[in-house]
């Protein structure tokens, strides 16, 4: 099938289905669409997921960026055929006992991800999540890697350099830290009351570490920070200009979250979320498992350019080999041995 030349739009969305159907092609050939995020739904297996991610590939020219949450515990969307990543606490539990192990584990994660990913089409995983376990939210819980952000910036700065050895980039979420809001910003708008120094001399220290680590696109929080901004983070130019690109000086690719999220739902409709949050200063927008609001979207977002398009290609897959073969794979496999079981 000959590829369609449509530049890159602002919009990331999902098929519905394992295989795409007439109108999946038809939304992710809308000139607004800028990329594609799989969930469990499109998955079945690794011949199906590879011929869907080809399928996707040879729709357009240049090629749709894939993505996928494949953070490892209870966010992994693809399980059979792929490696069961534990949750990253688990790499905070070894950093307490062997802090050496725990940066070389963490690395190994991060191989591990990029080669089976990489291997079945896919361009990159929403990870690491760079937020403080306060033990008060229930939605980030056991997927960040530790309480101290040293350790969270050590292990997710050893994960990137993981990922980038196997060709792939990595995003940081949730900025500028979901860990102390104890509402779920799936269900709810949460917040935030500390003071926006804690937030400096905590939650942003693990962003130092993965920024210098090479970090490519972060994603921020629909939380709101009530003491810094009244808008919710993805929605707020003081925290993505001044905080993220101005203090922290990262040049990468802002990403929304999920604006079907209740946590985007203070600036309206759909229509209206995607324009706070690219007001604000993200690159692109997600929109999952909406597909009518999908279309209105895209509609909305016909005539928007991608302002920096180079920061979407560095979101693509690199190396063209399958590092499954590698022998830095199979040592990555035998160090996530190491990793402590859930008790």
């Amino acid at each position: 099938m000959r590829r369609l030349k449509i530049p890159l739009g602002t919009v990331v969305l999902d098929p519905t289905g394992p295989a795409l159907t007439d109108d999946d092609r038809h939304r992710l050939l809308h000139p607004a669409a800028g990329g594609v995020i799989l969930f469990a739904y499109n998955y079945e297996s690794p011949e199906q997921l590879l011929a869907l991610t080809e399928e996707i590939s040879h729709l357009r020219d240049p090629e749709l960026p894939i993505c996928v949450d494949h953070e490892g515990g209870r966010v992994q969307r693809f399980a059979l055929g792929f490696t069961a990543i534990p949750p990253m606490r688990r790499l905070g539990v070894l950093w307490d006992r062997d802090r050496e192990g725990a940066r070389r584990t963490a690395r190994a994660v991060g191989t591990v991800i990029a080669a089976e990913l990489g291997a079945h089409g896919v361009d990159f995983s929403f990870t690491p999540v760079l937020d403080l376990d306060y033990g008060s939210s229930a939605v980030i819980g056991h997927r960040a890697f530790h309480y101290d952000p040293i350790a969270v910036g050590v292990l997710a700065a050893q994960l990137i350099e993981g990922l980038a050895g196997g060709g792939m980039a990595a995003v940081g979420k949730h900025f500028p830290g979901h860990g102390f809001a104890a509402a779920d910003s799936h269900v709810a708008v949460p917040r935030d009351e500390r003071p926006a120094k804690d937030l400096f001399r905590k939650d942003l220290v693990p962003y130092q570490a993965a920024i210098k680590a090479g970090l490519a696109a972060v994603m921020p929080a629909h939380v709101v920070y009530a003491q810094a901004d009244p808008e919710p983070a993805g929605y707020s130019r003081y925290w993505l200009q001044e905080v993220l690109r101005g203090k922290l000086g990262f040049d990468g690719l802002i990403y929304s979250d999920d604006l079907s999220m209740e946590g985007a739902s203070t600036a309206g409709g759909v229509p209206e979320r995607a324009q706070a949050a690219m007001a604000a200063g993200c690159d692109q927008v997600l929109l999952c498992q909406k597909p009518k609001e999908q279309e209105l979207l895209l509609e909305s977002l016909a005539s928007v350019s991608v302002s920096f398009p180079e920061r979407i290609e560095k979101m693509r897959r690199r190396g063209g080999r399958d590092f499954r073969k590698s022998v830095a794979y199979r040592e990555a496999l035998e160090l996530l041995k190491n990793i402590p079981q859930e008790k």
